[in-house]
């Protein structure tokens, strides 16, 4: 065993509702590749954040000890100051500031207080080489592309001289050639010494590179698995991170699918702030009753601005294109159209979007319908408590009343009362974007059979997820969309990860399957 840089021991964590980590062991050996895995709300950012100081000393539990050193970061300044730098899976970078100013921002390099613009343009040239990014450092971040912008962040966490670099899902919204790239950088930089953790939900790549491979679940340290004789399998990771085989994860269900419900012909719409740039170029797609249906593609795909776009118009400026319902064209120009035509449209930003956190669930469940509960001029109340009553039992809701703030709930929860708010206005169509971000196995699990039963019931569910296994596993047919175009089609026996890949990063030209 070599010499431990990081251990972090005992580590709880917890928010109103929720216990995000529970006594979390992490430790990391000096120069190797560790892999942090997990399923989505298994613990893994949130132990990173203690880590860097964005949870700052005081706010949870337990010991952190670098280089034989206990440490008590207050902010993500003192961490960085050790040499333990975090890039985060959105990146924090200005569009309008130039590479030099992005890796340098709030790490100036000044003399007698004025910034050296010769001094940062020398270095910025130097870390652009070392991490081989093909860009000017005089380049403004919106004219190069994400996979450069990732290279970038990475060159900015090399200027502070790093000594642990954290990569929170680095290769999410890359291509395949963009994500080998990537990793091989970072095993070209543990033959230099660097010591990285590697978070991500991409199996076949951690197991690429790591040498350890510690897996949470639940918010819990279930094991630290050794993958440097190369026998470990997806498999075997999948069983720790999940407790149960990949078959079981997906509940199964009857499938009886009818006609076209919704039909979308030609659907154009233009980025809000940019007209030449198209978010949806010509996109034509169906679903039919009884069927779930699956967007994929990667970030910046266009996934959630092409359904925001059709639920309301709520993003972008619409051009040409037709809806179709039950055969017969539509229109719908804002949200009240939308929901009288009976659609509905889960935000894959509950807190955002979703939900008003401060109110209680039963008055979020019911803002979407409250026309159904008016009586004369008033709402009436005890009918509005038995509906919601009614459907915190029928989607388990663990919460002790219907007047609990929604702000304490657990992810899955939260979750759940969105559901239950758009379920309660009975909708023929029922988009979900990344209906299951950021929730434990178990509550994933009782979303899926929410899915299920409504599809059951001849509704119409259509997915947008970044994770493939998860549109793998629920839906019955996938549509894929790359920088606004549809590229493909598959019915669920004919998808695989590698074939939606393929296709989810195909040129804008190429004709639909």
């Amino acid at each position: 065993m070599g010499d431990v840089i990081l251990e972090m021991k005992n580590i709880t964590k917890a928010f109103p509702g929720v216990k995000a980590l529970d006594d979390v062991n992490f430790k990391v050996e000096e120069g190797e590749i560790h892999a942090l895995v997990g399923e989505n709300g298994a613990g893994k950012s949130t132990l990173m954040k203690v880590l860097s100081g964005i949870h700052p000393f005081g706010s949870y539990s337990g010991d952190i000890h670098f280089r034989n050193q206990r440490c008590e970061f207050k902010d993500i300044n003192e961490s960085e100051a050790k040499g333990i730098v975090i890039i985060h899976q959105e990146l924090a970078l200005i569009p309008d500031l130039s590479v030099a100013e992005n890796v340098y921002l709030g790490n100036e390099q000044t003399e007698k207080g004025i910034i050296d613009w010769g001094k940062t343009t020398i270095e910025t040239n130097q870390l652009i080489q070392q991490v081989g990014l093909r860009v000017e450092s005089s380049d403004l971040i919106r004219h190069i592309g994400v996979g450069q912008q990732q290279l970038v962040e990475i060159a900015k966490a090399l200027s502070k001289k790093v000594n642990l670099l954290i990569l929170d899902e680095p290769t999410a919204a890359l291509n395949e050639t963009e994500s080998e790239n990537l990793l091989d950088l970072l095993v070209e930089f543990k033959k230099q010494g660097l010591t990285s953790v590697l978070i991500s939900h991409k199996l076949k790549e951690v197991l690429k590179v790591a040498d350890h491979i510690t897996v949470l679940r639940d918010g819990k340290t279930i094991e630290t698995i050794s993958a440097k004789d190369g026998n470990v399998t997806e498999d075997r990771i999948i069983r720790g991170m999940v407790g149960r085989s990949l078959d079981n994860l997906y509940p199964d269900r009857n499938v009886n699918i009818g006609d076209v419900m919704l039909e979308v012909v030609d659907w154009t719409v233009a980025h809000p702030q940019i007209p030449n740039r198209l978010v949806a170029n010509k996109v034509n797609f169906n679903v039919r009753k009884g069927e779930i249906l699956g967007i994929a593609g990667l970030m910046g795909a266009g996934r959630t601005e092409l359904m925001m776009s059709i639920f309301g118009r709520m993003y972008g400026k619409f051009l040409t294109g037709k809806l179709k319902k039950n055969g017969h064209e539509i229109s719908i120009k804002d949200v009240d159209e939308a929901i009288r035509h009976g659609m509905a449209y889960v935000s894959e930003d509950r807190k955002e979007y979703g939900l008003i956190l401060e109110d209680s669930i039963k008055k979020n469940m019911t803002l979407s319908g409250l026309s159904k509960l008016l009586k004369k001029i008033a709402i009436d109340e005890y009918k509005e408590s038995e509906v919601v009553e009614e459907l915190k039992v029928k989607l388990n809701i663990k919460a002790p009343h219907v007047n609990q703030k929604v702000i304490n709930l657990s992810g899955g929860n939260q979750q759940k009362v969105v559901l239950g708010k758009w379920i309660y206005t009975d909708p023929d169509i029922l988009i979900l974007d990344e209906p299951t971000r950021g929730i434990d196995v178990g509550a994933k699990n009782e979303i899926y059979k929410i899915m299920n039963k409504l599809a059951e019931n001849g509704k119409c569910i259509i997915v947008i997820s970044s994770e493939l296994p998860e549109l793998l596993g629920t839906c019955d047919r996938i549509y894929t969309l790359s920088n606004g175009c549809m590229t493909g089609e598959f019915l669920k026996a004919e998808a695989n990860q590698e074939k939606l890949m393929t296709y989810m990063t195909r040129d804008n030209r190429s004709e639909v399957k």
